[in-house]
C-alpha cells in the first residue's frame, strides 16, 4: 500500500470552522464552530464495539479490504459499503475509535482498512508499506463551507422542507395574520408583490406563507394529532399598519405592507403568515431507536396520493412517543387478503406483512414527524406501517 498523506480530524481546528457545519436552509456567508452531538447510546455502543470488533456475520457481504473516502461520500454511504444496515454508523465509529475520534469528522482522501481476524472485523486508517501508521503533521488548510467532513446522509434531499415541513399543534394559523388584499386589485401574488396583511406580527420583520392548515388524523383512531400548512413561500415587513380618517373624519384601517420575497406556490387573499424560526444547525446521525416503536404513516408531504424514494411522509408518532432525528425506520407492506384454493372451503386468509422500505426522520414535532423515504419497493400510501428496523 502506498503512503496516505492524511489530514486527521484533531488537526483541522481551522477547517472545521468552515467545513464542519451542517448550514440548514440557504447558504452562509460566514462558517460557525459546531459541536457535533454523540448520545451516550452511540458512544456506549462504539466502546463496546471499539474494544472487540465486530463479528463477520455483520459485515457486508462484499465488504472491500480497504476504501477511500471520496467527496460526495456521506457516513450512510460508508455504512452500506462495510456494514449490512447502513444506519449503524455507531459500529462503524467503534471499529475505529482510536484513530477517527469523531465519527462526523471524517474527510476525503482518508482510506479506510478493514482488518478480519478471531472472526471480528475493525475498521483503522491505512498505514504506510513499511507498515508504521502514516505520521500525521498538523497544519492548517482553508477550506470554504461545505467542502470538508463528510455528512451524515445526502443533505441536499431534506434541507428544501426544513422550513416548509410544519406541523402546528393548534390550529394557530386561523388566528395568525393574514393577507387581506394585493395591489392593482390582484387576486394572486407572486414574488416581488406586495401583500397588505392585518394582524398582529408581534415584532417580527421576515415570515413564512403558509394555506390554511389541515388536520392530521391518526390512521388508526382518528384523534387529531396536529395541524399540516400548505407552505407558499416567505414575506418581509416593509411598512407598519396605520390607523386613519377619510375626508369624513371616520377611522379608517391601513393594513401593514409586506414584500413577497420567495414563492413555492402563488400566494392569496386569506393566507396566513408565520414568523420565520432561527435558524437550526443540525447534524443528523442515523441510529435505530433504543425503544421499540411503532405507527402509520398519516400523510404523504404535497398533493400526491401515493410516494416513493426521496419523498416526504408524515408519521403519527413525535418526541412524545420517543422519536428522534436521525431515527431509522422500517417500511411495511401489508399482505393482502386473498382465498387458500387448496382448501375446500376456500377461507379467507391474510398474507404476512413484509418489509419493504426504509424512512429517515428529520423533522420531529410534538406528536408528528416527517420522514424521508430512503429506499422503497412498492409505493407508499396513507396508512403504510412503520417499525424500528
Amino acid at each position: 500500500m502506498t503512503a496516505i498523506r492524511l489530514v486527521p480530524p484533531f488537526a483541522r481546528r481551522a477547517s472545521q470552522l468552515a467545513a464542519a457545519v451542517l448550514l440548514m436552509g440557504a447558504a452562509a456567508s460566514t462558517a460557525l464552530a459546531v459541536q457535533w452531538p454523540v448520545t451516550e447510546q452511540q458512544r456506549g455502543t462504539a466502546n463496546q464495539v471499539a474494544s472487540a470488533g465486530v463479528p463477520l456475520s455483520e459485515l457486508a457481504p462484499n465488504a472491500p479490504d480497504s476504501y477511500t473516502v471520496k467527496r460526495g461520500d456521506t457516513l450512510w454511504d460508508i455504512s452500506k459499503v462495510f456494514l449490512r444496515s447502513p444506519w449503524r454508523w455507531p459500529e462503524l465509529w467503534g471499529m475505529n475509535l482510536e484513530q477517527i475520534r469523531n465519527p462526523h469528522l471524517i474527510y476525503p482522501g482518508q482510506v479506510l482498512v478493514l482488518e478480519k481476524s478471531g472472526g471480528r472485523a475493525r475498521l483503522r486508517l491505512a498505514t504506510d508499506v513499511s507498515g508504521n501508521t502514516v505520521k500525521l503533521s498538523p497544519r492548517v488548510r482553508s477550506t470554504a463551507l461545505g467542502d470538508g467532513a463528510i455528512t451524515s446522509i445526502p443533505l441536499h434531499l431534506i434541507e428544501p422542507f426544513l422550513n416548509e415541513a410544519v406541523v402546528f399543534n393548534t390550529n394557530e394559523l386561523a388566528a395568525a395574520p393574514r393577507v387581506v388584499a394585493a395591489t392593482e386589485g390582484r387576486v394572486l401574488m407572486t414574488r416581488g408583490d406586495r401583500a397588505y396583511v392585518r394582524g398582529d406580527l408581534g415584532g417580527a420583520r421576515d415570515f413564512r406563507l403558509f394555506r390554511e392548515a389541515k388536520p392530521l388524523k391518526d390512521p388508526d383512531n382518528g384523534e387529531i394529532l396536529g395541524y399540516e400548512a400548505a407552505y407558499l413561500g416567505t414575506a418581509e415587513y416593509t411598512r407598519p399598519a396605520e390607523e386613519g380618517t377619510d375626508d369624513k373624519g371616520k377611522a379608517q384601517i391601513i393594513p401593514a405592507t409586506f414584500v413577497i420575497t420567495g414563492v413555492r406556490s402563488e400566494v392569496g387573499v386569506g393566507d396566513r403568515l408565520s414568523p420565520v424560526p432561527a435558524r437550526e444547525f443540525i447534524s443528523y446521525a442515523p441510529h435505530p431507536p433504543s425503544q421499540p416503536i411503532a405507527g402509520r404513516i398519516v400523510s404523504i408531504y404535497g398533493e400526491a396520493l401515493n410516494a416513493g424514494q426521496n419523498q416526504i411522509v408524515a408519521l403519527n408518532r413525535g418526541a412524545a412517543d420517543g422519536m428522534e432525528r436521525g431515527h431509522v425506520l422500517s417500511l411495511w407492506r401489508a399482505g393482502r387478503i386473498t382465498r387458500d384454493e387448496t382448501d375446500p372451503a376456500r377461507p379467507q386468509i391474510k398474507l404476512p406483512d413484509e418489509r419493504h422500505g426504509l424512512l429517515f426522520v428529520f423533522r420531529v414535532f410534538e406528536r408528528v414527524s416527517y420522514a424521508l423515504i430512503v429506499s422503497v419497493q412498492e409505493p407508499v400510501i396513507v396508512g403504510d406501517k412503520f417499525s424500528q428496523p
